[in-house]
């Protein structure tokens, strides 16, 4: 029986033209970029929607889809809802560096399947070729060959790996999240799962691997991961990303139970399996409310890997109360009109670049062309901030800034660096760096294989000892409706006598820190008060030096160039 299929969507579609130079004359009378545009300029008010991270000009956005570098620029998709429909299309925009997105028309539109869900771009000499899936209906494949990937071609309008008929036996595979490489002459792709077995319950986590020759008909394989001794039961493979990393592949997925993670491993191309022995995470506490979401990645060209996030508002809203309902089992919606109107408090994070830093660790590090926003200038210089004692810093302040906080902890028990605090600390969010207050670690064991089977050895080797970054957003917001979230704590290990450097990104609703380009934690948050833009600095216990500070005010990547 075929899959039950959708009315087409009602949001506005156009063809254009296969030239760049007619594309850019048709973009600049389009009605639907107009109307995005007026979109973008009402809304701009709003007290926390971000300058600098990308939000949807219209509406609410979800997963990020499909990020791709494509004839000199890239290209970004994310799941989008417009003002005409319910359901999801696949949002667009392009930028030339990662920073400065524009705005281009929808670029999938739902139908026959119900919505256009999350899903990869792979990037071919004439072409690029997305995957994705095609809600209640099965995995999808579409095509463009335009130059700003305007018009797209369903290959073919049916589902390519398609759900079981109400008649058939399931197939021992998932239907969901889907992602697209090619090999050797062949294409695979990932549908993002999880394993049948159900200990205590509790799912456990894979992704299952199909081949094609001609990304219309696929043959399912196996399951894709090898050796995963990291995630957890109740962990599923949503949202996957496959690409190489250095000498290495890494794969970036979601977890509707514990958030965005990655493995990390080798690619057994003759036995068409991903061999994992290292893991990590993105997020390190609730994905609702307030947290990091679902990865959207890209290779780099210079041996990294690009990947964005969305993040989940911290305030009661339409689309978090859908989320709510859908994934923590109420099986309710609240009433749209009950709720703000503020449908678009959905943003991206900040671009990330992910490089090796040993076999099985990663450097993450801001990515794109940030010192362009950058302007207004503060600087304050080495100085000793004393224990216990708040320093208050008067010229240093504002809701969308970058801090660049270089300090020796010393023998302090933590250093806190707190912004958008309010003159009278009615409101602030705590940033906090705990030196060696995290996990210790021997290192590995001598090459003798019979060390590992002698306690007395093992306690011989040297100790590692991580770091802890936190942010506390418990005292961000005096607001009745600002939701309250445990830290946002991650480990980050400092070598021994290397100063801290934390890059801080704040901009209104968001604040994400980068610690010596090894950790990245980031949260929303909402102050309510006009005043909260200060900052301040604290050392816990005993002294610390703060080596240097510097801060800059960041631009909007939507005001004129």
């Amino acid at each position: 029986m075929p899959p039950k299929t959708f009315p087409p969507s009602r949001a506005p579609q156009y063809r254009f033209a296969d030239t760049l130079a007619q594309q850019e004359r048709q973009l600049a009378t389009n009605p639907l970029m107009q109307r995005m545009q007026a979109a973008r300029e009402a809304k701009a008010a709003d007290p926390w929607r971000p300058l600098y991270h990308y939000v949807n000009p219209e509406n609410t956005l979800n997963d990020p889809n499909g990020l791709c570098f494509w004839q000199g620029r890239w290209h970004l998709f994310y799941q989008a809802v417009p003002p005409e429909e319910t359901r999801q299309h696949w949002g667009h925009a392009v930028s030339d560096d990662l920073i400065h997105w524009r705005d281009l028309p929808y670029a999938l539109h739902p139908g026959p399947e119900e919505r256009c869900y999350s899903g990869t771009a792979l990037v071919e000499e004439d072409r690029v070729v997305a995957i994705y899936h095609g809600v209640r209906y099965g995995n999808m494949v579409a095509v463009s060959h335009d130059p700003l990937l305007l018009n797209w071609e369903k290959l073919p309008d049916y589902p390519v790996i398609p759900f079981a008929g109400a008649d058939e036996e399931p197939p021992p595979y998932g239907v969901f999240d889907p992602c697209i490489w090619s090999s050797d002459g062949a294409y695979y792709a990932l549908a993002g799962g999880i394993i049948p077995d159900r200990p205590e319950g509790k799912h456990i986590a894979t992704d299952y691997l199909f081949r094609s020759q001609d990304l219309v008909n696929w043959e399912y394989l196996h399951p894709f991961i090898e050796n995963d001794r990291f995630t957890v039961l109740g962990d599923d493979g949503a949202c996957p990303y496959f690409w190489p990393i250095g000498d290495r592949h890494i794969l970036p997925f979601f977890s509707h139970m514990s958030g965005g993670q990655y493995w990390l491993g080798d690619y057994d191309r003759q036995r068409q399996k991903f061999v994992v022995d290292a893991h990590g995470r993105f997020n390190f506490g609730a994905t609702f409310p307030a947290g990091v979401h679902a990865p959207t990645a890209a290779p780099d060209g210079v041996g990294g890997v690009i990947v964005l996030f969305n993040m989940n508002p911290g305030k009661p809203t339409y689309r978090m109360n859908d989320y709510l309902g859908d994934f923590y089992g109420d099986g309710q919606v609240d009433d749209d009109a009950a709720l703000p109107a503020r449908h678009w408090d959905q943003i991206l994070t900040l671009p990330r670049r992910l490089t090796l830093r040993n076999k099985y660790e990663l450097n993450i590090e801001p990515a794109g062309d940030l010192e362009s926003l950058r302007h207004d200038h503060r600087q304050v210089g080495r100085s000793v901030l004393p224990a216990n004692r708040e320093v208050l810093l008067d010229d240093i302040q504002g809701n969308a800034i970058e801090l660049q906080v270089v300090f020796d902890p010393g023998q302090a028990s933590m250093v806190e660096v707190d912004v958008l605090r309010s003159a009278e600390r009615e409101e602030y969010t705590r940033i906090c760096f705990f030196h060696k207050r995290g996990y210790r670690y021997r290192e590995p064991f001598a090459d003798d294989p019979q060390a590992h089977r002698v306690m007395s050895t093992m306690l011989s080797n040297p100790v590692r000892h991580e770091s802890v970054i936190s942010i506390d957003s418990s005292l961000s917001s005096t607001l009745p409706d600002a939701l309250s979230r445990p830290p946002e704590s991650a480990p980050v290990f400092i070598e021994p006598g290397e100063p801290v450097r934390l890059r801080i990104f704040v901009d209104r609703s968001v604040v994400e820190v980068f610690v010596n380009d090894r950790q990245c934690v980031a949260l929303r948050v909402y102050p309510g008060r006009a005043d909260s833009t200060g900052v301040a600095l604290l050392a816990r216990g005993q002294d610390a030096e703060l080596l240097s500070l510097d801060c800059w005010q960041m631009r909007s990547v939507y005001a004129p160039q």
